[in-house]
């Protein structure tokens, strides 16, 4: 199959490429491409001509966005927009990849596939947006929703407990959010196996289970050798930051695991991350 990866040098997309490696790649990315463009997009995946384009690229600083949400709704939104107009014309597939935000985590219960979204940040709003879009312009799409994605050799939470744990000693982590770390690598290869079946809708992809940001930190410092280092659980009131998080959205994967794809546990994928290390 010749793909499409936009986003091709972020840490999903590595994975994706490592996942697929056995189909025809095209890999776009900044600066040689830039989603926010729109006839440069169109442009090019017309001249690729793919059968799907796997849309990863994303403004994913959360933070980041709050603070200057036009370019987060010109990235996120408008350049999800242009991605889906580019398939559209030449009847390639897409998969856009969203994410546990667009949800509120005022329902007091995990998300299912349906369920209506409530984003609350200005990055929650422009994933919302970016799966409107998709909604919208096209026929044959998989939305997939992920949450908590970390990599090998990336940034992310993992990285910045153990480097904050390192620099100051004692931490403190927010203990009344709640989903599910997931591992770049496994939602690359459900990924892979999604895109053949051709069975098109909204998936929610993640590794199996739930916890809050406190007992991940607490994983992540006893698997990284580092489990004496002691971590004050505080509510995200203690905690000040730009965006607001939501508080509780583990997501149900009921449509995938219809077609028999499910992820492993998140503390079996967190596991295997530092044993690899």
């Amino acid at each position: 199959m010749r793909i499409v990866i936009t986003g091709h040098r972020g840490q999903l997309g590595q994975a994706l490429q490592e996942a697929l490696a056995h189909e025809e790649l095209h890999g776009l990315d900044l600066p040689e491409a830039d989603i926010a463009d729109a006839a440069s997009i169109i442009g090019i995946v017309g001249k690729v001509r793919p059968e799907l384009v796997i849309h990863a690229a994303a403004m994913t600083d959360v933070d980041g966005c709050e603070l200057n949400p036009e370019l987060a709704f010109r990235i996120n939104t408008l350049g999800t927009q242009n991605v889906a107009l580019a398939c559209g014309r030449i009847g390639a597939a897409m998969v856009q990849v969203s994410t546990n935000e667009v949800f509120d985590g005022t329902l007091g219960r995990s998300y299912f596939e349906w369920d209506t979204p409530s984003p609350l940040s200005v990055y929650a709003r422009s994933k919302a947006g970016s799966e409107f879009y998709v909604r919208s312009l096209l026929h044959r799409f998989y939305i997939v929703r992920t949450a908590w994605l970390y990599a090998r050799g990336g940034k992310s939470f993992v990285t910045k407990m153990i480097s904050a744990a390192d620099r100051q000693g004692p931490l403190r982590v927010v203990t009344d959010e709640v989903s599910t770390p997931t591992s770049t690598l496994d939602l690359a290869q459900a990924i892979a196996r999604l895109i053949h079946t051709e069975h098109y809708g909204i998936y929610h992809l993640t590794n199996s289970g739930f916890c809050s940001r406190y007992e991940w930190a607490c994983k992540i410092l006893e698997l990284a050798g580092r489990g004496h280092i002691p971590i004050e659980p505080i509510t995200s009131h203690q905690w000040q930051r730009s965006a607001q998080p939501p508080q509780y959205t583990p997501l149900v994967n009921l449509a995938g695991a219809a077609l028999g794809i499910t992820l492993r546990p998140w503390e079996e994928a967190l596991r295997d991350y530092f044993a690899s290390e």
